[in-house]
């Protein structure tokens, strides 16, 4: 017979884990630049050397002395004696002395004597004499060396997300792979007599599992290196030794559908049977009642609802902040819209309530939130959904047309801890 569960609220319930877990990266490694997208960085970058190394041009033209050319005009051009060419990617062999130049090409090397650059439009050429009709000042076109980025200076910070542009950037300072946070290790099963795996045939009675899949995906979001290991039964052996081979393969562990009424007693069985230490048993939110969340070695223990929505909702709640610190993330983001309820919601009393909405434009503009009455086992309350509603515990009623916030399901991206995100939720 089922045992009666104290349900925790989710606010006490969250902190719990937070303050039990103090999620933190595991380890470092050193990875390729191009396989370096979306790792985090696990230490300082310093620049080796000077960006750039010398001082460049910053436009096609030619190189000169500035005040050979402070009296240049249209109708008085000042003539230079040209006596010499920079390509880009050479050492600079000429000099320009008094009333000489020499032609250059964006990027070049600024010759010695040089200290500016009039752009080619603002002159004539007349043979070896080059007709200078627009003056330029000191360092005008020119980047200085250095100007960019000094030898020695932090350029990218201990818990960046390395992006395209940041890898980027560690290409220019001339480095071929990076020290980064590595993914923490995510064992991911589900449980039930009923589930079959995609590919298998379909007999009556059965379903295909759906959380393998969203489940594998999310913790890859997060940040983490997730592998699936299979569909266990309702048996306590079997689910100890899914448990304890979760323990010994990988960082945490997340499991679906051993949590509801029945197959909770089963887990917490196999819980005990490992040595788990059980931190949350049942959470006051709908939906993720039946959550189960345990630590056993120092390694987190994610046991959630069967039904999809439930699964995801609940394992965004609480399984994808831990794995993305462990990743050496902040977090994963999604944007949160305002919107205007299509119809009234009255939440499950008690409970701490998401719920799951539909978005459309409004005829006066701004947007319309439809909510989806569904069961939580409806794969169309997963798919159509694009967000929910958070109704805090104790609210009776949210009428028609009230305003809410709507925090969206996708776009979701993983941030690093020096990442801006506006108008957004941080998980």
């Amino acid at each position: 017979m089922a045992r009666m569960r104290k349900l925790m609220p989710l606010r006490e319930a969250l902190r719990l884990v937070r303050e039990a877990l103090r999620p933190r990266p595991l380890r470092t490694e050193r990875v390729r630049l191009e396989e370096a997208l979306g790792r985090v960085l696990a230490e300082d970058v310093l620049a080796p050397f000077d960006v750039p190394g010398f001082r460049r041009a910053l436009m096609d033209g030619y190189a000169v002395r500035a005040a050979d050319t402070f009296s240049a005009s249209l109708e008085a051009p000042v003539k230079l004696r040209l006596v010499g060419e920079v390509r880009v990617g050479e050492v600079a062999s000429a000099r320009v002395g008094p009333g000489e130049c020499a032609v250059i090409a964006t990027g070049a090397m600024l010759p010695e004597g040089a200290d500016a650059v009039v752009r080619v439009e603002g002159t004539a050429r007349e043979g070896e004499r080059v007709l200078v009709m627009e003056p330029v000042s000191p360092g005008q076109n020119v980047m200085e060396a250095d100007a960019d980025v000094r030898a020695g200076q932090v350029v990218l910070k201990a818990g960046t997300l390395l992006t395209p542009q940041r890898i980027g950037i560690l290409s220019a300072l001339g480095l071929e792979a990076v020290e980064v946070f590595a993914r923490p290790r995510v064992a991911v099963f589900s449980t039930g007599e009923e589930l079959l795996r995609p590919g298998e045939a379909l007999v009556p009675g059965r379903i295909y599992d759906i959380n393998w899949a969203t489940i594998t995906a999310a913790a890859r979001l997060a940040g983490g290196e997730p592998s699936f290991m299979g569909v266990a039964p309702d048996e306590l052996e079997e689910l100890r030794a899914l448990l304890a081979r979760g323990l010994e393969e990988a960082d945490v562990v997340v499991a679906t559908g051993a949590s509801s009424v029945g197959a909770a007693d089963l887990m917490r069985e196999a819980l005990s049977a490992i040595g788990a230490r059980v931190l949350v048993d049942g959470v006051r939110c709908k939906p993720g009642k039946p959550t189960i969340i345990a630590l056993a070695g120092g390694k987190p223990i994610f046991c959630l609802p069967g039904k999809p929505t439930s699964a995801l909702l609940t394992f965004t709640l609480f399984a994808e902040p831990v794995i993305a610190r462990m990743a050496g993330l902040a977090g994963v983001a999604r944007p949160v819209v305002s919107a205007r309820l299509a119809e009234r919601v009255v939440p499950d009393t008690g409970r701490h309530n998401f719920v799951f909405v539909r978005l459309a434009k409004a005829a006066g503009g701004g947007l319309v939130a439809e909510p989806i009455f569904k069961d939580a086992a409806a794969i169309t309350a997963l798919g159509l959904a694009h967000g929910f509603v958070e109704v805090p515990e104790g609210t009776e009623l949210l009428p028609e047309g009230s305003e809410v916030s709507v925090t969206l399901l996708w776009p979701a991206w993983p941030i690093g801890r020096s990442d801006l995100v506006p108008e957004a939720r941080v998980g």
